[in-house]
């Protein structure tokens, strides 16, 4: 029997993959479905895709599923032959990655949830499958163009810092289940004009669609399969583009190019940069924007505070790390993470 989780370390899998010139492909993809068993589902997945190649992060829960996955390229027709193959995941619409270095995943992680996306929703009478209208990428350029439209965005404000749809509005949060509530009394004065969504590849925009229309909104839209699928669509089909900067995404890549404008700012020193990258310091692991200046000078630091500890012996960065909980160390451009880190003594930290 396959073994369902992964049995070499994560630093070897990496620098394995890193010298490996297989060319690989990186696709997302969704669905909300029911499943009856989610964890004989995900052990069904686990034994299906590592016969394959599949790197990635999946998570499976009794609304469905949320998957982004690298796999060798000659064995995406396997992997859309066992996609097939499953009841719930026919047909299934695969996002391509728009700007892909083949080594966007290095392990292969699914893991089981209590809903693929958390909303926080409590209300029983709520129901995920009753969605806004999908828009392709032509449809959500013309009523891009309608004034009586709004446009929305429902990724966090880290990934609408660097790149978005030219007019979208920004719902500022990096938490979704706040950004619902959010969005509805944003948006109250404008329940008469067309709301149209989207996210990075349509699983955010489509619950957050169908939460608009349950909180008594009528014209609700949602962008179909995201940023990802409109901007191959508008490539292939030769369409404005209406996407401007980069696509954060939530891999080793932390972005993909759309445009060649920069919209951020270094955290360090306001230079104009739009790179996300974590803190080296493995008792911070911050996540940031960084310019290749501040980069050189504080060794992928986010702070001198950091790059001292960087440099210190290993135990005493074990010292350092312990009793650390980094799973969500995110730069907060409302000042109340910074706050955090100079009450501790780092009031050095990304400005």
């Amino acid at each position: 029997m396959a073994p369902l989780h992964n049995r070499v370390s994560r630093k070897e899998l990496k620098e394995k993959l890193l010298a490996d010139p297989t060319p690989r492909t990186t696709i997302s993809f969704y669905r909300y479905f029911r499943i009856d068993d989610p964890v004989a589902f995900r052990d069904d997945l686990y034994k299906r895709f590592q016969s394959i190649g599949g790197l990635g992060r999946i998570y499976v829960a009794e609304e469905g599923i949320n998957a982004q996955i690298s796999l060798p390229t000659e064995n995406l027709p396997a992997f859309r032959s066992q996609l097939d193959s499953i009841n719930g995941l026919q047909q299934l619409r695969l996002n391509v990655a728009v700007q892909d270095d083949g080594k966007s995943f290095f392990v292969l992680d699914i893991k089981v949830r209590s809903k693929i996306v958390a909303d926080g929703i409590e209300d029983p009478n709520f129901k995920v499958d009753q969605n806004g209208k999908y828009l392709s990428a032509d449809a959500f350029n013309e009523l891009a163009n309608d004034p009586d439209t709004v446009i929305v965005d429902m990724r966090n404000y880290y990934e609408y810092e660097v790149g978005r749809f030219k007019g979208a509005i920004e719902v500022p949060s990096d938490r979704f289940r706040d950004q619902l509530p959010m969005a509805v009394s944003m948006l109250e004065e404008n329940k008469e004009k067309n709301i149209v969504m989207y996210c990075t590849g349509g699983i955010r925009c489509e619950k957050a669609s169908a939460f608009m229309l349950h909180h008594g909104f009528k014209n609700v839209y949602h962008l179909e399969g995201g940023i990802i699928h409109y901007v191959n669509q508008v490539r292939k089909m030769g369409l404005p583009n209406l996407f401007i900067g980069k696509n954060f995404v939530f891999d080793e890549r932390l972005g993909e190019r759309i445009t060649d404008d920069v919209l951020a700012h270094c955290h360090i020193c306001g230079k104009a940069a739009d790179t996300h990258v974590n803190c080296l310091n493995d008792a911070c692991h911050l996540l940031f924007i960084q310019c290749d200046e501040c980069k050189a000078a504080l060794d992928g630091c986010c702070s001198t505070v950091c790059k001292t500890q960087k440099q210190l012996p290993e135990e005493e960065r074990k010292k350092i790390r312990q009793g650390v909980d980094n799973g969500h160390h995110i730069f907060n451009k409302s000042r109340q993470r910074l706050g955090q880190l100079s009450a501790s003594g780092r009031s050095d930290t990304a400005q």
